[in-house]
């Protein structure tokens, strides 16, 4: 007996907004596989509207709205079954973020659940991480945002902690994290890894799996503390327009790479990791599974 149906998640973000469309394959006798078959990126960068103004602006409003229409049009051409849209750290932030999430609906009838950061890192702990890991080992999963940065400790192939913090790549571009709010994560990441003898770090998000690529690596195979601190000592001495023109990355990438790279080295300086996998799975991957179990709500097409 063979079951083949497609759902689909919806990452509403503070550097861009995304759509998963995933195939569930379920076959008698065997363990549910979970497929990738499409993914949609639009770098629409609500946080540089609500970390500087509090507020989404009249502009991105609409490019939400399209992009919105867009998704459910592909969703529905793609037979989509059920779906989730999770809005994070810039929306949840913005004074308007309720009033768009509403207008969005009456006009494509998306239902978007604005959820707050110990959420979003139980979701994202609920994606396939169990394959990529060795539970003789621990690790410090770091995924990283343009608002937030969310880290989960992982023991004996189990997440025993998790914790949001207001670090990511559009805030630190904007010169909006402040000393404290850095020191408080040292002290976190520290205190909750000292007993561990030893740590690596589990990075998602995708500036770190543009880095992976560049890297050349095998999939399975971790990137080192110091190749990670070579490359970004190397993006640093470029600049944007070099960083596009000459590394190859694109002009939404090409400023928050920079930030993102520097949040994952100090997690695994204050881990004392050495290594850093990155198995390219998120917070999209996490609603995916969420639905399919049902541990969150979802919406019919």
């Amino acid at each position: 007996m063979l079951s083949i149906k497609k759902y689909g998640a919806i990452d509403i973000g503070s550097n861009a907004v995304r759509l998963l469309i995933s195939i569930i394959i379920e076959e008698k006798g065997k363990p549910v596989r979970f497929k990738k078959s499409s993914l949609v990126r639009v770098p629409i960068r609500l946080g540089a509207d609500v970390f500087l103004h509090n507020a989404i602006s009249n502009e991105n409003i609409e490019r939400l709205h399209d992009t919105m229409l867009a998704f459910k049009l592909l969703m529905k051409s793609h037979k989509v079954i059920r779906y989730k849209a999770c809005a994070t750290s810039a929306m949840r932030e913005a004074n308007n973020g309720k009033e768009v999430a509403n207008a969005i609906f009456d006009r494509s009838k998306i239902d978007i659940d604005i959820i707050d950061g110990e959420e979003e890192a139980t979701i994202i702990a609920a994606t396939d991480i169990k394959d990529f890991i060795d539970k003789d080992r621990n690790y410090l999963y770091v995924d990283v945002g343009g608002g937030s940065t969310e880290f989960s400790i992982i023991h004996r192939g189990e997440k025993v902690m998790s914790k949001s913090f207001k670090i990511g790549t559009v805030r630190l571009l904007n010169n909006i994290v402040n000393k404290k709010t850095w020191a408080n994560l040292e002290k976190w990441i520290k205190d909750n890894t000292r007993d561990y003898e030893k740590v690596d770090v589990i990075g998602s998000g995708g500036n770190i799996n543009k880095i992976f690529k560049v890297s050349g690596k095998a999939i399975g195979k971790p990137l080192t503390y110091f190749y990670l601190s070579t490359y970004y000592k190397k993006l640093k001495s470029y600049t944007y327009e070099q960083r596009i023109t000459e590394l190859d990355l694109n002009q939404d990438r090409a400023d928050v790479i920079i930030p993102a790279a520097r949040i994952y080295l100090s997690a695994m300086k204050w881990s004392n990791a050495k290594h850093i996998y990155v198995p390219k799975i998120g917070l999209s991957d996490g609603i995916i599974k969420s639905v399919y179990h049902e541990t969150v709500s979802s919406k019919t097409l």
